[in-house]
């Protein structure tokens, strides 16, 4: 098996190509990965909290990781059902985190290192939730730098974001360019793993356990869709004009400010020009011109997904000062 950085960039650039994927599961039993894997993940604060067995990762070794790739090889490696548990919200509501084994934790990340090295080329400039070096500072900096004369806000929040995603529309997704049947049969077996809550089995037919390190990969998968459709349907529909209209009101107080000027009326000249400073020189409202803007971010960044994900998550104060007209996008995808 060759070194985990060269599959990984070997992915990297099918993922540019867009070339698809007909081999991946051969990777599943490759040690080098299993290797990498662990050294991101083994100093998580996760990593000593048991789910639904006491598996940690203390007794970590590299028979532990031979017998899962020995699972592996003949497709005989099960997800065991992730323990939930509720944490509190900032509106005083729970939100539930299910809590995978260390084994299945272990072979998520190598799921994810895969995933991720194939499919993060292909996502959307406008996503910045739950990738590297992306976050709610990034989302805020383009809004900044991009977003200006901006006159409308709106902002939606998926409700419930991992744990309403269908499964059978994520494996379609995933079908698309990994055409690996036992790739997606390990996929479909991890999503249909179940949970256990108070010690009793409950389904899971929807969703993904928010607290796995592959979920945040599968959420992005699934919401690019979103962003394509935004990008490639939205965006043109809604864009139209090359200028805005000369606004009136400008236009008449120029003049006013020109004919003070010539009268030599220096009172009238500054009452105009502070006055001409206020209005804006196209006409705001002008039907003929529009422009459409998206951008989507995550405000879930917890110290779980440190291994993974963007290095900073505070929100630079001075960003959100200087957003167009004073507004703060706060969370959601908007």
């Amino acid at each position: 098996m060759q070194e985990a950085a060269v599959v990984l960039g070997v992915l990297r650039e099918r993922g540019r190509k867009g070339l698809p994927l007909t081999q991946l599961y051969r990777q599943m039993c490759n040690r080098d990965l299993y290797l990498t894997a662990y050294g991101n993940i083994y100093s998580n604060k996760g990593a000593m909290t048991p789910g639904a067995t006491e598996e940690t990762a203390d007794g970590m070794s590299e028979d532990k990781i031979d017998q899962i790739i020995e699972l592996m090889r003949h497709e005989r490696y099960r997800f065991s059902p992730a323990r939930r548990v509720y944490i509190p919200k900032r509106n005083g509501k729970l939100r539930p985190l299910g809590l995978p084994t260390w084994s299945d934790k272990l072979v998520g990340e190598v799921v994810r290192l895969l995933l991720e090295a194939y499919y993060e080329p292909q996502f959307s400039d406008r996503s910045h939730g739950f990738r590297r070096k992306r976050g709610c500072h990034t989302a805020l900096r383009e809004i900044n730098n991009t977003w200006t004369g901006t006159v409308w806000f709106v902002e939606g929040d998926i409700s419930d974001c991992f744990g309403s995603l269908s499964h059978q529309v994520l494996l379609k997704i995933l079908g698309e360019k990994i055409q690996d049947q036992r790739f997606l049969r390990l996929m479909r077996h991890m999503l249909e793993a179940g949970c256990r809550e108070e010690w009793d089995y409950r389904e899971t037919l929807s969703g993904c356990p928010q607290g796995g390190t592959v979920s945040p990969i599968l959420s992005n998968i699934y919401l690019d869709k979103l962003d394509k459709f935004v990008e490639r349907e939205l965006i043109p529909q809604y864009t139209r004009g090359a200028s805005r209209a000369p606004n009136p009101e400008y236009a008449t107080t120029a003049n006013a400010l020109a004919r003070a000027r010539r009268r030599g009326d220096r009172a009238a000249v500054r009452d105009l020009t502070r006055q001409l400073r206020t209005l804006p020189h196209g006409d705001p409202m002008d039907p003929g011109y529009r422009r459409l803007k998206y951008i989507r971010y995550a405000d879930l960044c917890r110290p779980r997904h440190k291994s993974a994900y963007a290095e900073v998550r505070v929100m630079p104060t001075r960003l959100q000062e200087g957003l167009p007209g004073g507004q703060v996008c706060r969370r959601g995808a908007a």
